[in-house]
C-alpha cells in the first residue's frame, strides 16, 4: 500500500508545498480531470502544480476529509472531501468530493493520477477564477 506517499501528497497539497509535490511525481506524470472545463485533457506535472498553487493562495483552511483509500495492484484509489473556505469577501465554503484513482510507478512516484470530481462543488472556484480574468482584460 502506498499510505506514506498518498498522506505526503495530501500534506504537501494543503500546505503549498511545491517543491515536496514535484519530488513525489514521476518526470513524465500526467493528471486528468472530469469536467467541463478540463475536457477530458491532461496536464502536465507544472500545470497541476499551478493549479495546486493557485489554490493554496486562495483557500483557507484547505484540508482534505472523509479521505478512504484502497491499494491497487499499481498505486491506490482515494475518495475524499476537499473543504475549505475562499479568500472573497463573502467567505465561501468549499466543499467537492472526489475519488483519485494514482497509478505508481517503480521509483515509487506517482506516475498518473485520473480523479473524478463533483465539479458543482468547484462552481465558486470557477466564478473566482472568471472575476480574475474579467480583471485583467
Amino acid at each position: 500500500m502506498h499510505d506514506e506517499l498518498a498522506d505526503r501528497f495530501l500534506a504537501a497539497i494543503t500546505g503549498g508545498d511545491v517543491e515536496t509535490l514535484r519530488s513525489l511525481y514521476a518526470p513524465d506524470a500526467l493528471i486528468w480531470h472530469n469536467g467541463p472545463e478540463a475536457g477530458g485533457a491532461e496536464q502536465s506535472v507544472e500545470d497541476n502544480l499551478r493549479t495546486l498553487r493557485w489554490l493554496s493562495r486562495h483557500l483557507d483552511d484547505f484540508r482534505y476529509e472523509d479521505v478512504r483509500r484502497d491499494a491497487l495492484p499499481d498505486g491506490f484509489v482515494q475518495r475524499h472531501v476537499l473543504r475549505g473556505t475562499l479568500r472573497d469577501e463573502a467567505r465561501t465554503r468549499i466543499e467537492m468530493a472526489a475519488c483519485l484513482f494514482v497509478t505508481v510507478d517503480g521509483a515509487g512516484r506517482i506516475a498518473r493520477i485520473e480523479e473524478y470530481a463533483d465539479t458543482r462543488g468547484a462552481d465558486p472556484l470557477r466564478d473566482l477564477v472568471a472575476a480574475q480574468l474579467a480583471a485583467r482584460s
